[in-house]
């Protein structure tokens, strides 16, 4: 299982506490955007967009907002610039079970139970879940209380050796795949909560035998599949990850939806039956 939602590490820590200016700086080249581009884009002038980064002078509120439009720096980065360049958050971070967000959270609820019988999840920046239906607590059958209480996390639960990583039969690539989607979202976002993750469950042992070893027809596929074996079966799924549309809240930004699909026919008809 994985997810989305958001990460850890973005911009240089070099660039950090010194104004506005540098922080854009580090949006833009790990952008790869030029001086020149982003004026374009932001109707400004590269001259100007220069003596910003400089320190030379100050930008707008106005400007700083859709510099970070422009550079698509995540919503609780662009809080940060502001801060950086004098000026208020402009993004709240509601609360999740804040009442204001009940008619999202009952949202998110029927959406996944509505995929059932199979699964789908909803998870936070860092990978904790939120809500899950019943066909994840299906594949968690057999996985340690002590890793689904007091707060479940999916990448612990899908690579700790005592949960789902010795029924992946294909445990290397789907780790591999993980394991880079979390080093985009590091480079994408400041968090040291998502960095320390990412660092215990990189260190994780492989369980003995978790590849069975048997060739897969990779050719077959149209997207890596997770392969997992439940009863004495193996099931393939393949995951897609969905996030909410230009978010105005820093909660509702970093959470994501993952669902997951049969990657093949014996799979579908073996989860249909489960509710037949």
């Amino acid at each position: 299982m994985t997810t989305a939602a958001s990460g850890a590490a973005a911009s240089p820590p070099a660039a950090e506490g010194k104004g506005v200016g540098p922080l854009l700086r580090a949006w833009r080249e790990r952008r790869r955007v030029s001086q020149l581009e982003l004026a374009l884009r932001a109707d400004s002038s590269a001259r100007h967009i220069s003596f910003v980064e400089t320190g030379r002078s100050r930008p707008s509120e106005e400007l700083v907002l859709r510099l970070a439009e422009h550079l698509d720096v995540p919503v609780r980065e662009r809080n940060a610039l502001l801060l950086a360049a004098g000026y208020a958050p402009r993004y709240p971070q509601t609360p999740l079970d804040d009442p204001a967000l009940d008619a999202l959270r009952d949202g998110m609820e029927r959406l996944i139970q509505g995929y059932e019988p199979y699964p789908a999840l909803v998870v936070d920046a860092t990978y904790t879940v939120i809500a899950a239906n019943r066909g994840v607590a299906m594949l968690l059958e057999g996985v340690p209380e002590s890793l689904r209480t007091p707060v479940p996390n999916a990448m612990r639960l899908t690579l700790h050796p005592e949960g789902l990583a010795p029924r992946i039969r294909n445990l290397p690539e789907w780790r591999g795949h993980l394991l880079a989607q979390m080093e985009r979202q590091i480079a994408l976002h400041r968090s040291d909560a998502l960095r320390q993750l990412y660092e215990e469950v990189a260190a994780y042992p492989a369980p003995a035998g978790a590849d069975d070893g048997r060739p897969v027809e990779r050719a077959t596929w149209f997207a890596l599949p997770l392969r997992i074996e439940h009863a004495g079966r193996v099931l393939s799924f393949v995951s897609s990850i969905s996030t909410f549309n230009t978010p105005m809240d820093v909660t509702v930004a970093e959470l994501a939806i993952e669902t997951f699909l049969p990657a093949d026919p014996a799979t579908a008809k073996y989860l249909n039956s489960l509710v037949s």
